[in-house]
């Protein structure tokens, strides 16, 4: 989602940058492009007009068209802009002063509601924090049992009651009593959604927000319904005031241009970001970091919080003196893909590169496609536990047999091994001389 307006706006911005002075028609070319390219995207007409006037006032000044380096004074001004369409107040969920806190998940059928409920409840626990979700959607037959069993899969501890003989008042009342027994920090509640917005839904998301009175009351929004996302994020505030809004579906292919109006037009922060269909596939939202990925300048925070969640420090030493020792094999790659691919889609942790959107050797951008890895995954599991000790014993018949256990080639299979080869050889390379730059300069 967003890379056509990414692509766009660091075409526009490429040529602002390339040129050695600018003129006040060359910026109101460029934001004239901007406005349309933001206005394609999907963002709201009223937040892309005050967007590209805000950019041009002080983009004219001074300050900026007399600089050595107009272009990029353009550049951050831009970034600063966006960061602050993006910006709602407090993009954090912190607990109050009580032992237990609730947080009311509100949304419309169809949302992804009641999944991100359980994400959250693994978000928060990444935290240190401990949560129960209590099944309060009663208006969905399958809502309480997907609750449940996303529960189990998790280990995340469900409230529910029998919805013939209760109400949802009355769960939510006594799922928030329950955490407080369990000594847990937040009582996550999962509320009935509606396809469209209706007095009875909102009554009843009032009710249960005067019984439990949560900390947080979070609207989920499906980035893919474009401006209905921020209609109904501009019905919900009015009715329960919310205190912030999760954007699901994130990883879609829809324009995007919700996820850059709904804050603006409501005032309401973007807590969280839904980023795919995995348990953990749920992001802090950060709004510079946003600014970042959109104007293709990378996230590399983001990036190291990934990874320090999904390497293990003492894998890694070992990996490292498997390099420097010459003794890494096809098990530690398969190993090392595996804990790539717990940092989320390989395009997306290419996108939190700096600079990787624009680069134009694309046999590296090539190498980090989700297909081929899945590709090499199959391979190497269909190799013996010698073979990936040692593949160099591979031989045609052996090749054969691989490539008839997963589905491949035995011309994909050379391909892997000259990938695995150039592997050592830039590792062993890189642990000799400690050079960070050494990677790129493989590359050039």
């Amino acid at each position: 989602m967003l890379e056509n307006l990414t692509e766009k706006l660091t075409g526009i911005m490429g040529r602002l940058t390339s040129r050695g002075r600018l003129t006040e028609k060359d910026i109101d070319d460029a934001m004239g492009q901007v406005r349309r390219s933001l206005l394609e995207a999907d963002v709201n007409f009223r937040v892309a007009r005050d967007f590209v006037a805000a950019v041009k006032e002080r983009a004219q000044g001074v300050d900026v068209m007399e600089s050595l380096t107009p272009g990029q004074q353009v550049v951050k001004i831009v970034h600063e802009e966006l960061t602050t369409m993006l910006e709602g107040g407090d993009h954090r969920i912190l607990p109050s002063s009580r032992p237990t806190n609730a947080i009311m998940m509100v949304g419309l059928q169809g949302s992804g509601k009641t999944t991100t409920a359980a994400k959250l409840a693994l978000a928060l626990r990444r935290q240190n924090h401990r949560s129960l979700l209590v099944a309060a959607d009663l208006r969905r037959p399958a809502a309480i049992q997907q609750l449940e069993t996303l529960g189990r899969q998790l280990d995340i501890p469900v409230y529910s009651e029998d919805p013939a003989s209760s109400s949802a008042v009355q769960v939510a009342r006594a799922g928030v009593r329950r955490a407080e027994e369990l000594g847990l920090n937040w009582a996550i509640v999962d509320t009935g959604g509606r396809l469209q917005i209706d007095e009875e839904l909102m009554e009843e998301l009032g009710s249960i927000k005067e019984a439990v009175s949560p900390q947080e009351v979070l609207l989920v929004v499906d980035a893919m319904t474009g401006q209905d996302a921020v209609n109904a994020a501009e019905g919900f505030h009015q009715r329960v005031t919310l205190t912030g809004l999760i954007m699901s579906k994130m990883d879609g292919d829809a324009r995007g241009g919700a996820a850059l109006s709904v804050t603006r037009v409501t005032g309401v922060p973007i807590k969280y970001m839904g980023v795919g269909e995995r348990p953990d596939a749920l992001e802090q939202f950060h709004p510079d970091r946003m600014a970042s990925r959109i104007l293709a300048m990378g996230d590399v925070l983001s990036l190291i919080e990934k990874a320090q969640e999904a390497v293990d420090e003492n894998q890694a030493k070992e990996l490292e003196r498997k390099f420097r020792q010459a003794t890494f094999d096809l098990e530690d790659f398969l190993s090392q893909i595996q804990t790539v691919k717990k940092m989320g889609s390989l395009s997306d942790i290419m996108g939190m590169i700096p600079g990787m959107n624009q680069m134009n050797n694309r046999k590296l951008a090539g190498s980090f496609d989700d297909d081929q890895v899945k590709r090499v995954e199959a391979i190497i599991r269909s190799m013996t536990p010698e073979e990936r000790r040692r593949p160099e014993i591979l031989n045609g018949s052996r090749k054969r047999r691989i490539s008839r256990g997963s589905g491949t080639t035995p011309q994909d299979i050379n391909q892997l091994l000259n990938q695995f080869r150039q592997t050592q050889r830039l590792m062993r390379q890189l642990t000799r001389s400690r050079n960070p730059r050494s990677l790129m300069n493989m590359f050039r």
